[in-house]
């Protein structure tokens, strides 16, 4: 039986066009960051998008964001530009969407040049990401394992440094009306991530996000935390599982479904609590910088929910 997730759907009225449209709702990410220059990934890249269109279907995905930052209709032209991104030899940015205004697939690739990295220090340098949304009613309908699978699918040919999976809120852009929901909502259920891969694939360098239902770790992080054979000896919850992965890589897999916790009715997450807790020394930590309208101290909360 699925465990119950609090369901989130916040509408918004466009009044210029008389047309509502959603602005939050609970989804489920699945995000990697990889040290590597774009022209060396772009094709595991493209092919972990290829294998998320047919796990999704061929609609999931009907806009694009081109060269001015507008959205447009992925059609022949559109899948052309997304292509010539795929094969720019310095750098991409390639931003898909459905076509709905229910927020339901996205896919977001942030290929860096070796340029950009440039005079950053390792803890403070721009890496490659990649992230993908899917919709709860996904996970609900075909079950944690096809979503497990999946995960992992999508990461096989990506060379992360780390990366995550599990519950997330899913808004198109922070606003005045669903910030204050996502600050209510986080502070309750320490299981949902909060969207940031703009904000942290400029400063994460070799670090990790912390504790989610599946945690990918690639090296230096899984070399430094001992390896598989380490992780699992400080790993012992029940239903806690480490994988080993080719390319001195793993996966840390908390129980079979995301949970999204309830602290207001004492489900702190302890599993998630243990793993936080193994992974501390290499937790990113977005220190006094603003996160979407979240204050820094807000924040610092939010990135320590299983550690204090």
């Amino acid at each position: 039986m699925s465990p119950r997730y609090p369901r989130i759907c916040l509408p918004f009225l466009v009044e210029t066009e008389d047309e509502e449209i959603v602005i939050l709702r609970d989804s489920v990410s699945i995000t990697f960051y990889v040290d590597r220059n774009h022209s060396e990934i772009s094709q595991a890249v493209k092919k972990s998008l290829s294998h998320y269109e047919a796990a999704m279907g061929p609609e999931s995905l009907a806009l694009y964001v081109d060269d001015e930052g507008d959205w447009r209709e992925l059609d022949a032209k559109g899948r052309a530009f997304v292509q010539a991104e795929f094969e720019a030899p310095l750098g991409a940015r390639i931003r898909l969407s459905d076509g709905s205004t229910l927020l339901s697939h996205s896919f977001k690739y942030r290929g860096e040049s070796p340029i950009e990295s440039w005079g950053e220090s390792e803890q403070h340098r721009p890496i490659s990401s990649v992230e993908f949304y899917l919709p709860t009613e996904y996970l609900l309908e075909h079950g944690a394992g096809r979503v497990r699978d999946l995960s992992m699918e999508l990461g096989a040919e990506l060379p992360f440094v780390s990366g995550h999976a599990g519950l997330s809120f899913y808004m198109a852009a922070w606003m005045r009306d669903n910030t204050p929901v996502v600050r209510e909502l986080s502070q309750r259920h320490p299981g949902f991530d909060l969207p940031g891969i703009d904000e942290l694939r400029r400063v994460m360098g070799s670090r990790t996000r912390g504790a989610s239902w599946l945690t990918f770790l690639g090296q230096p992080i899984l070399g430094g935390l001992g390896g598989v054979a380490g992780l699992r000896a400080q790993l012992k919850s029940p239903g806690t599982t480490v994988q080993e992965m080719s390319g001195d890589r793993a996966v840390v897999s908390l129980g079979e479904w995301p949970e999204a916790g309830d602290l207001e009715n004492g489900d702190t997450l302890p599993h998630y609590r243990e793993l936080a807790r193994v992974l501390e020394p290499w937790m990113y930590t977005h220190g006094d910088a603003y996160w979407g309208n979240l204050t820094p101290e807000e924040i610092r909360r939010w990135e320590r929910r299983f550690l204090d």
